[in-house]
C-alpha cells in the first residue's frame, strides 16, 4: 500500500557493502527502501530482513548500465510507493589495475557501471523530482576521486567523473527545482569491491597494508546525515577515511 507520506529512497548496488547497509540505515529512519541490484536472491533475504525489523521495502532486479532498466526501477517505484525522494546512485567496481596490465575488460565495465550507471540513474529519477519540485540524489565517489595512486587511474578517472557530473547536476537544479545533491567519498571500506581486483601486483599491496578500514554502516549513516537535514540545508560532499588512512 501506498504512503505518501513517506519518503521513497532508490538504492542501487543494494545486494551487499554500503547499498546493503544504507538500506537498513535508512529503513530504521521510516524512509521506504527500494531495493536495486542483480542478485534477486540477496534482494529478497534483504527486503525480508528489513520488514520483520518494522520497515518498508520493496526490489526490482536492475542492471544499472541498462538505461531501460534504469528507466524500469523508477517507474516501478512510483507504481509501488508513489514518488521519488532520494537516489543512491551506489552500484560500483573497483577491479584496480596497473595500466601496463591493459586490463581492457576491467575498464569498460567501470567505466560501464560507474559513470554510465550513475547518469541512468539521475536521468530515470529526474523527471520525476522535478514535476514534484523536490528531491535529493545522493552519489557514490571515493578517495580515489580526489587523488590517484598506481593501479587506480582508471578507478579514479570514473571517480573524478562521478564527482564533476554531481556538481553541475547541482548547479543545474537551482533553487526553483529544489533538487540536493550530495557526493559521498568514501575510504577504504571493508566490502566486496576488492574481490574484483585480479592484477596480483595490487592485491599484494592490499595484503601488506596495516589499517582498519571503515565498515559500510560507517558510511551508510553519513548517507542518512545527508539526506535528513532540513530542506533548506544541502549537503554536497562527504569525505569518510579510516583514521590511519594518510591518502
Amino acid at each position: 500500500m501506498k504512503n505518501d507520506k513517506k519518503k521513497v529512497a532508490i538504492i542501487t548496488g543494494a545486494s551487499s557493502g554500503i547499498g546493503q547497509a544504507t538500506a537498513k540505515e535508512l529503513a530504521s529512519k521510516d524512509i521506504t527502501v527500494m531495493l536495486a541490484a542483480r542478485r534477486e536472491e540477496r534482494l529478497q533475504e534483504l527486503k525480508d530482513e528489513i520488514e520483520q525489523l518494522g520497515g518498508t521495502a520493496y526490489y526490482h532486479v536492475t542492471d544499472v548500465t541498462n538505461a531501460e532498466e534504469m528507466e524500469q526501477l523508477a517507474k516501478k517505484t512510483v507504481e509501488l510507493a508513489g514518488h521519488i525522494d532520494i537516489l543512491v546512485n551506489n552500484a560500483g567496481l573497483m577491479p584496480l589495475s596497473l595500466i601496463n596490465k591493459r586490463k581492457i575488460k576491467e575498464w569498460d565495465q567501470m567505466i560501464d557501471v560507474n559513470i554510465k550507471g550513475v547518469l541512468y540513474g539521475i536521468s530515470a529519477v529526474l523527471p520525476y523530482m522535478e514535476e514534484q519540485k523536490s528531491g535529493h540524489i545522493v552519489n557514490i565517489s571515493s578517495v580515489a576521486g580526489h587523488k590517484v595512486m598506481p593501479g587506480s587511474s582508471v578507478y579514479s578517472g570514473t571517480k573524478y567523473a562521478v564527482r564533476a557530473i554531481t556538481e553541475g547536476l547541482r548547479q543545474e537544479m537551482n533553487a526553483s527545482h529544489n533538487i540536493r545533491t550530495t557526493i559521498i567519498c568514501p575510504g577504504a571500506v571493508a566490502t566486496e569491491l576488492t574481490e574484483t581486483i585480479t592484477d596480483e601486483d595490487i592485491l599484494a599491496a592490499f595484503k601488506d597494508r596495516d589499517m582498519k578500514p571503515l565498515d559500510s554502516e560507517n558510511i551508510a549513516k553519513s548517507i542518512s546525515y545527508a539526506v535528513e537535514q532540513p530542506d533548506h540545508v544541502d549537503v554536497n560532499e562527504i569525505i569518510v577515511r579510516p583514521t590511519r588512512q594518510d591518502m
